[in-house]
């Protein structure tokens, strides 16, 4: 029986039905799933001796996959693949699998309820409220702001449906397109786009090097505007959006994902204005049960020797 590494623990967390693809599919299951995430030295062991494996957040770097042994496939429970050197797998034979489109609605939920509570201050009045307290929290409404999305794949145009019911604006960037517009919406450079939002929106994979928004892009903006992260955390300068903060220059910034995580030491942790959460981004039951079995399917196809639907190259 095929054997299967499973390293994080939001895989089958909300639903039976990963677990029952699993035994279905007739794989054995490999849980380790106590730390995460795992770095590359303690998940190379781990590798050894399994057929595949379906990981998260783990360091999944090229020493990790020479010393893989067997394994034949590495699935990604979700769609950001930038932890995962899928050059060096590609060239060892190892397949490389996600999940597109299995958190994207979950993920938009999250960007534009981070918008909303931030914009209207949601958490400072509940805060105030639940204190006894009978205080009126002042914000803009969001109809005929401009929203700035930035990457405008699956999760960026859901995010500009969300948009277009709140009759806003919507413009976007994204590196990997090009043309006038994309569903409607243009496209426009980084600062362009910058330059007319009253918020921004990321939704661009990480692991690029310097960050993409830093003090020049938070100083670009308009004054008061608002900026949500739920991509990847080494996309922003989190010093740079502390200090944005600070000085009033944002009104406030919604926060999913950080540089390091737990963000015990950014200096976001101490900045006003910000509404926080601990990259719960595709922390939905529905996109739970999705993401575990659409890898499980994937990693079953490749180890019975089919092409699987969602490879990565």
């Amino acid at each position: 029986m095929p054997r299967v590494l499973i390293t994080t623990p939001s895989f089958g967390a909300r639903s039976d039905a990963p677990w029952t693809a699993l035994k279905e599919a007739g794989l054995e299951a490999v849980v380790r799933t106590d730390r995460h995430p795992l770095p590359a030295a303690e998940l190379a062991e781990l590798f050894a001796g399994v057929d595949a494996a379906v990981v998260g957040l783990d360091e999944v770097t090229a020493s990790v996959i020479e010393a893989a042994g067997d394994l034949k496939v590495l699935g990604k429970h979700g769609v950001g693949v930038d932890n995962i050197d899928v050059a060096a797998a590609t060239a060892r034979g190892v397949t490389v699998v996600n999940t597109p489109g299995a958190n994207t609605g979950a993920v938009a939920d999250l960007a534009f309820g981070l918008l909303l509570a931030v914009a209207r201050r949601i958490p400072q009045a509940h805060a105030s409220t639940a204190a006894g307290n009978w205080e009126r929290f002042y914000g803009p409404e969001l109809a005929g702001r401009t929203l700035a999305i930035i990457g405008f794949g699956r999760i960026g145009r859901s995010v500009a449906r969300r948009a277009a019911g709140f009759d806003m604006t919507v413009v976007a960037h994204d590196p990997y397109l090009s043309g006038p517009d994309a569903d409607g919406v243009p496209l426009l450079s980084l600062d362009e786009c910058l330059a007319r939002a009253d918020a921004v929106s990321l939704h661009l994979p990480g692991g690029s090097g310097a960050p993409l928004i830093g003090s020049s892009e938070l100083a670009a903006l308009r004054r008061g505007a608002i900026l949500i992260n739920t991509a990847r955390g080494d996309l922003v300068d989190e010093a740079a959006l502390a200090a944005a903060l600070r000085d009033g220059h944002l009104t406030g910034a919604g926060v999913d994902a950080f540089a390091v995580e737990p963000p015990s030491g950014s200096p976001l942790m101490t900045a006003p204005n910000v509404v926080l959460t601990p990259h719960v981004g595709a922390a939905s039951d529905d996109a739970n049960a999705a993401m575990g079995t659409t890898v499980v399917a994937d990693v079953a196809r490749v180890l019975r020797g089919e092409t699987p639907r969602n490879p990565v190259s």
